[in-house]
């Protein structure tokens, strides 16, 4: 007899948008959520969940938010919800190729002499004008 099982880790996006004004860069843009979770397969058929847990990303900056799992059910239920800040926890700021965990204080801006470009990435060429940095 053959046995086929496997525990792995998934993401499913959630249908759930909401446009807000980001409090990381302050642009607008939409809280995007999806869910985490490991998952038991028994002959390539998902068995058994756990280890749930939510997620909001901003659509503007990709500013990741861990989202309170009550809310998270509701979203996943399908209810219709408006989070708040108290049920965002930041777990990250991403922008580019760069991450920060959390705020960060020492960023580094870079500006391109050629065109007056500013950016916080460590690219080797300036995207707007094409030269060197």
């Amino acid at each position: 007899m053959f046995f086929m099982m496997g525990i792995t880790d998934r993401r499913k996006d959630l249908d759930f948008s909401q446009t807000v004004v980001c409090k990381q860069c302050g642009k607008y843009g939409r809280y995007q959520v999806f869910m985490t979770y490991t998952v038991l397969l028994l002959f390539f058929i998902p068995c058994f969940r756990w280890n749930k847990r939510y997620y909001v990303q901003t659509s503007c900056c990709n500013t990741l938010y861990e989202l309170n799992p009550d809310i998270g059910k509701r979203i996943e239920r399908g209810e219709q919800v408006e989070t708040r800040d108290s049920d965002l926890t930041l777990t990250g700021y991403h922008e580019g190729a760069n991450y920060y965990g959390g705020h960060s204080s020492s960023r580094r801006i870079r500006r391109c002499q050629y065109c007056g470009y500013e950016t916080e990435e460590d690219f080797q060429y300036c995207p707007k004008c094409g030269r060197p940095f």
